[in-house]
């Protein structure tokens, strides 16, 4: 049972039109009543008010105004805490909003840690611990595509096909379960081929929501593409289209970038990291050699390469080397400068796609292919209704890998109490993900990453 009420500003530091100071705990009303001055004919103190009905006044601290604000109270359990919870809404200011909140401290409330918010409407069963980690994803979602499939999951998506699957892990444990207490009735072949069965699709549940975790972690982290190619074939101008705006210079000077530059794009929903790389090539210039350090170091952390050559020029031994490093990694091959005379003709099997970073012409194409190759053909735009995490990815591994050994113990005739421990396994893994089973370690690890107020 939490006690103690928290508080803390739940909009980003800066200056703005309005922030907000969030209380949430048994006092949290108190605390109101002690800060907040209603004001107008129909005053109210907060803790006399209505649920979820907003007032007008100021926070006072010692006498003094401090703001005039306007306090949203929200009362249990209908609030994302299932905690008496008030709002203040004040001007957005750094100061101003400070003050709001060591008011609301010094009235009794403590300092919330990182997800505190979320971490309580989690143990008072608001949510899951799957849709809890879901309410972080949705904040930090760059794509529409991201910021679906994190709706999804808070909607419960995933929740509900885990305890579908834990489930069906507990039946087969209580089947199993009643041949121990009953040592004397052996399985009959059928019932042992139906809890084979059984076992095998739970397999099979989990290969399915495993083949998510890789379309999970690209949407929740994005994918790393770094732009190489040779000095001048045009790789700073490349980002610039992708990008949308200026970000890296420009000269038809070879060799201009000298570090890698890094900004992230939404390419059809997919949130791009893309690296501007310089020049690879030898060169006894060291400011230039430490970026061609830099590019190679790039180069091997990236996901994606995009190959950028000029159509303009012919295939040097560093186009030839490059292509060499790069085969067998996902990559795009870019024909940059495609308005010009072609000079460029890449070895068999190799094909690329022209475009002209000048006029923008096969931009498009190119984000076309970029979604194609990231995906590998394996996810349309449409919203992903169920990705694991890379928490949930090590769990169901540990299920399934504990689901198998039951499966080979039922098929070797080993002993059932074997069977049921490792049943026991897997469904504590599954468990897991939503919060079934639980350690203090696992929980500060996973709400430590949220943001302040949330």
């Amino acid at each position: 049972m939490v006690t103690d009420t928290i508080a803390a500003i739940a909009t980003p530091l800066g200056e703005g039109g309005l922030a907000v100071v969030r209380v949430s705990g048994p006092d949290a009303l108190g605390v109101a009543d002690r800060v907040f001055m209603p004001a107008g004919k129909a005053a109210v103190k907060p803790s006399e008010a209505a649920s979820h009905t907003v007032h007008y006044g100021h926070v006072v601290r010692e006498g003094h105004r401090l703001d005039e604000v306007l306090l949203t109270v929200l009362r249990s359990p209908r609030t994302f805490t299932r905690e008496d919870t008030a709002e203040i809404s004040c001007h957005g200011g750094l100061l101003v909003t400070r003050l709001v909140l060591e008011a609301v401290l010094a009235a009794g409330a403590r300092a919330a840690e990182p997800g505190e918010f979320t971490q309580r409407a989690f143990l008072n069963g608001r949510l899951d611990l799957a849709q809890a980690e879901a309410v972080a994803d949705l904040i930090h979602a760059r794509t529409e595509l991201a910021l679906g499939a994190a709706g999804e999951q808070l909607a419960g998506k995933l929740s509900a096909r885990i305890h579908e699957l834990r489930d069906e892990l507990m039946r087969t444990l209580a089947h199993i379960e009643a041949h121990i207490d009953f040592p004397d009735e052996d399985i009959s072949p059928d019932t042992r081929q139906a809890l084979l069965a059984r076992l095998h699709r739970g397999m099979a549940f989990i290969d399915g929501l495993l083949r998510t975790a890789r379309e999970g972690q690209i949407l929740r982290r994005g994918v790393r593409a770094a732009i190489v190619g040779r000095p001048n074939a045009g790789k700073s101008s490349l980002l610039n289209q992708l990008l949308g705006h200026e970000r890296a210079i420009v000269s038809p000077v070879a060799g201009t970038t000298r570090d890698t530059v890094e900004e992230t794009a939404n390419v059809r929903g997919i949130p791009v990291v893309f690296i501007d790389t310089a020049g690879l090539r030898d060169t006894e210039n060291a400011v230039e050699a430490e970026g061609v350090r830099r590019s190679r170091s790039a180069l091997e952390r990236a996901e994606l390469l995009l190959h950028v050559f000029d159509v303009a020029e012919a295939l040097g031994p560093e186009d030839l080397q490059l292509l060499a490093e790069m085969a067998g990694r996902p990559r795009v091959l870019v024909l940059n400068k495609a308005d010009l005379p072609h000079r460029l003709e890449l070895p068999t099997p190799h094909a690329g796609l022209p475009v002209c970073c000048t006029t923008g012409e096969g931009i498009d194409a190119l984000k076309d292919e970029i979604e194609r190759v990231v995906w590998s053909g394996r996810v349309s735009g449409e919203p992903l209704q169920v990705t694991v995490n890379a928490r949930h990815a090590e769990a169901l591994r540990r299920a399934r890998e504990a689901a198998e050994r039951a499966a080979n113990g039922l098929i070797a005739n080993e002993s059932l109490e074997l069977t049921a421990l490792e049943l026991r396994i897997a469904a504590q893994a599954v468990g897991e993900v939503v919060g079934k089973t639980t350690t203090d370690d696992l929980l500060d690890a996973i709400f430590s990453q949220f943001c302040l107020g949330k």
